[in-house]
């Protein structure tokens, strides 16, 4: 899922492209991508872009008339740039957005189409989205500390629970996570100072330094490839790779349809957490600590 920086980054790449400009046309060809009726997708057309801005992780255009179009792409969701005119992409294009300079395409690959568009009226309207999380890059480290102890989590979740932090999903909580040196599986209400000052500081450089990582890349092009796995991340989408810190294998807790990434040298004190599903079924035989594991291998 894009997060914060993607976001971020796609959002600097549209404000030229788009700021000022009349959307004239509107396609929509996934079926289930707009969620609003009123009003209707028609009102944005033949208005112009007055703002662009980011709640949580959705992509916010403002139109003259107290209009909005609000943007989530989900998990799989990518912006791409086009020439005017350009169509929507076969199989995976899900709509496209026409402008004088050029045409904004939403595509969304696999069969689960999550990806959602909202055409709202009005500032009350798009609050009613925002799920009020902390903007990390603006907090200070008390700021930091209420939103992280306002609920009592694991950090991993408390990290990318949107009404605590916003921006933040499962990638960059892994590499905020293993900045810190912290466990994924601690509990946010028992760091000492010290420790979520540590967190707060590794959240704000992390997502600083990704964004300006991700600038480069694109080069000042439309960015393409936007995907949670960096060949730069420390931890995540690298199971049994090595820490780039320490050299141990990288493990993984996985939960649905997410995992958590992790180095248990640098963040558990060597200890191998469970995973629940393969830990049940392996019980006495699950590694508990990194030592073991590797005398298993």
């Amino acid at each position: 899922m894009p997060e914060l920086p993607d976001i971020q980054v796609y959002l600097e790449a549209l404000n030229p492209r788009v700021q000022g400009r009349t959307l004239s046309r509107v396609r929509i060809v996934g079926p289930f991508l707009l969620r609003t009726v009123d009003p209707p997708i028609e009102a944005v057309e033949g208005k112009k872009v007055a703002s662009l801005r980011r709640v949580g992780k959705r992509i916010v255009f403002g139109f003259e008339g107290d209009l909005f179009l609000v943007l989530h792409l989900m998990i799989a969701g990518r912006l791409h740039w086009g020439e005017a005119g350009a169509k929507p992409k076969a199989k995976i294009g899900l709509a496209s957005f026409d402008f004088d300079t050029g045409t904004l395409l939403l595509t969304e690959a696999g069969t689960k189409k999550r990806a959602s568009l909202h055409v709202l009226r009005g500032e009350a309207a798009l609050r009613s989205l925002d799920p009020g999380g902390l903007e990390v890059l603006d907090a200070t480290p008390e700021q930091f500390r209420d939103a992280l102890t306002r609920e009592s989590h694991t950090l991993k979740r408390a990290l990318t629970d949107p009404r605590l932090f916003s921006g933040i999903g499962n990638a960059y909580s892994d590499e905020i996570l293993h900045r810190a040196k912290l466990s994924p599986l601690a509990n946010s209400r028992k760091l000492s100072d010290e420790e979520a000052a540590r967190l707060h500081r590794a959240t704000r450089d992390l997502l600083r330094e990704s964004i300006e990582r991700l600038r480069k890349e694109s080069g000042g092009d439309f960015p393409e490839g936007v995907t949670a796995f960096r060949a730069w991340h420390a931890v995540h989408g690298r199971f049994k790779k090595p820490c780039p810190v320490c050299g141990a294998p990288v493990q993984r807790i996985r939960y649905a349809e997410n995992e958590t990434n992790y180095c248990p040298r640098c963040q558990t004190g060597g200890k191998v957490l469970a995973d629940r599903s393969l830990s049940r079924l392996l019980k006495d035989d699950w590694p508990r600590t990194l030592d073991e594991l590797e005398d298993r291998r």
